[in-house]
């Protein structure tokens, strides 16, 4: 098949619409089931090169939760602890496969972005990953097979429409992309920079140790960035993204905004917010929702009287600012990629407040020596890449 006709754009009135192969060659994927849209197969292809990438640095399985062209999540498939099981509310299906694990991770570190997501995995989706899949609201997902028993789970959801795609994992694309804006052809060659410790070695900081399990991160960090839309930044620790800020045109709102990510992140694991008495039968997206405004400064809108009711068997305390930064003081190690250079030492100030440890970035602002002597303030790692990772 070398063309598939597609119901519209990226809005209703954008007609028509398709996808093909201009060198008559088929296309590398098979609809399995579903009837997947233009912006569904714009998730699928960034996400499934994301987690190719992602599997073939670490030698882990690998998923992503996408979200208008940008990751909301990324992982590999390390075992979950329970704590990282309970906050991803898969804590009651047993153990869990490695690329089950790496879902779980990606849909659970940022759950607000990743409601209605495209999925992609780097291996064969097997039944446990496709029953985590199934409790979700998803519009889809693509992978490279699924197991008899996880196609049928999967063609179950959304009364029989969920979008299930299949790759052709051998697929190479060429090594020249185009595409076009306003009438006018852009054309450039693809980004087939590899991510590994060579990209790693130049640290330019008095803290010259960055530890296998922090290049992991580090590595999931920048590979997730060449895939978000920029100005990105992205923090990962433990084996998965934590906090994603895509899309802002000033460096420092993406550090703002992703930093706030991974403190809402960590805050989820606190026992104020593990313990929460919520109401029997709360669906998901309202329990997810009551605790992003529980662990936020809009804390009243579900403590407020006649408010509490609707979510809590009995009211819980607030969550008071000084209990929350006494808890997120104990967040450590944690890892910062920067698609770009941190252009002042405010982003490093703020990467502090997050628990960050250990930085990739490119390099090459007038303020260098800024960045570098803030992050030497903090006994924190930093190393230059030498190398942009912009996305659009």
């Amino acid at each position: 098949m070398n063309e598939l006709e597609l119901k519209y754009g990226c809005n209703p009135n954008q007609k028509p619409s398709r996808i093909y192969m201009e060198d008559g060659k088929d296309l590398p994927i098979t609809v399995l089931n579903g009837k997947p849209g233009y912006i569904n197969f714009l998730d699928a292809f960034n996400g499934w090169q994301l987690v190719k990438e992602l599997k073939k640095a670490t030698g882990l399985p690998a998923a992503t939760s996408f979200k208008h062209v940008s990751p909301a999540g990324a992982a590999v498939g390390l075992p979950l602890s329970e704590v990282e099981a309970k906050i991803y509310w898969v804590d009651d299906l047993g153990e869990l496969s490695p690329l089950a694990c790496a879902y779980a991770r990606a849909r659970g570190a940022d759950r607000m972005s990743s409601f209605g997501d495209f999925i992609s995995l780097s291996d064969v989706c097997d039944a446990d990953t496709a029953r985590i899949i199934k409790r979700e609201v998803s519009d889809g997902v693509i992978a490279p097979g699924y197991t008899d028993e996880a196609l049928a789970i999967l063609k179950e959801k959304k009364n029989g429409n969920y979008n299930v795609i299949q790759i052709d994992e051998n697929y190479v694309p060429a090594e020249i992309e185009t595409k076009q804006v306003y009438g006018i052809n852009f054309e450039q060659g693809r980004n087939e920079l590899k991510i590994d410790d060579e990209l790693l070695s130049n640290l330019v900081t008095e803290n010259k140790e960055i530890p296998e399990s922090a290049r992991i991160d580090l590595a999931i960090a920048l590979i997730t960035l060449k895939y978000t839309q920029s100005n990105s930044v992205c923090f990962a620790k433990g084996g998965q993204a934590i906090g994603i800020g895509a899309g802002q045109q000033s460096r420092i709102h993406c550090t703002r905004l992703a930093g706030s990510k991974a403190d809402n992140w960590f805050l989820r694991q606190s026992p104020q917010v593990m313990n929460l008495p919520f109401v029997d039968n709360i669906r998901r997206a309202d329990r997810d929702n009551t605790i992003d405004l529980y662990i936020g400064e809009d804390y009243m809108d579900v403590l407020a009287e006649g408010e509490w009711q609707k979510f809590f068997k009995e009211k819980p305390a607030a969550f008071t600012r000084e209990e929350k930064r006494a808890w997120l003081d104990q967040m450590t190690d944690v890892a910062l990629g920067s698609d770009a250079f941190f252009p002042f030492g405010d982003n490093i100030e703020r990467a502090h407040k997050s628990g960050v440890k250990y930085i990739a970035q490119p390099g090459g602002s007038v303020r260098d020596d800024n960045v570098i002597d803030t992050c030497n303030k903090y006994n924190m790692a930093m190393c230059f890449t030498g190398i942009r990772l912009f996305h659009h």
